[in-house]
């Protein structure tokens, strides 16, 4: 048996390195030596420690920074509202100067000059400087009056009378309304002795 305890002591006890990189590896590896281990894990808590306290020191600054961005965002989202507002605006005040110079052109020819836009894209009259093109418009009235020749004005320029019907409200056919209260009064004391 004492041979068995003498082997048993061989394989309990760390073994040579067989290689040149495993030997490497023990002089690098701080983790094969228990003392160097531990030395290893207070260096790192020590860096770890100082990397808190400077992280700690540097977190407010890192709010301010979060704080200026988001401001920062804000206010270019809001002057990007605000841009849009304003290009709306222009937008509307083009459409209307472009149906104001359609329903002027129209009024020549058309018996409704408001039907004029209603028929063409007014888009289509702006160019990109804003200026609108009143030789487009004139060409497309053109146009649209012999597409639609019922949206122009009447031959004779005349405008259109109704034309009386005389079978309606009080005339000479015998249906006449009384004007007078007493013959108002008459004419309800003989309903009422007729039985009417």
């Amino acid at each position: 048996m004492p041979e068995n305890e003498e082997t048993e002591q061989v394989e309990t006890e760390p073994q040579e390195p067989t290689t040149a990189l495993e030997a490497e590896q023990a002089k690098t590896d701080p983790w094969a030596d228990p003392d160097a281990a531990r030395k290893e894990i207070e260096k790192l808590r020590r860096e770890a420690a100082k990397y808190r306290t400077k992280a700690g020191e540097l977190e407010p600054l890192a709010r301010k920074a979060q704080e200026l961005e988001d401001a920062q965002k804000s206010e270019q989202e809001r002057l990007t509202e605000q841009l849009t507002a304003v290009q709306e605006r222009v937008k509307a005040a083009q459409a209307r100067a472009v149906r104001s110079e359609v329903r002027a052109l129209a009024a020549a020819g058309f018996a409704d000059p408001d039907d004029a836009h209603a028929f063409l894209d007014l888009d289509s009259f702006v160019d990109a400087d804003g200026e609108i093109d009143a030789d487009g418009i004139r060409a497309s009235l053109d146009d649209l009056l012999k597409r639609k020749p019922h949206l122009a004005k009447p031959a004779d320029n005349s405008p259109r009378r109704p034309a009386p019907d005389r079978t309606q409200g009080s005339s000479g056919n015998g249906n006449r309304t009384p004007n007078s209260r007493g013959e108002v009064f008459a004419g309800l004391m003989q309903k009422a002795l007729e039985g009417r």
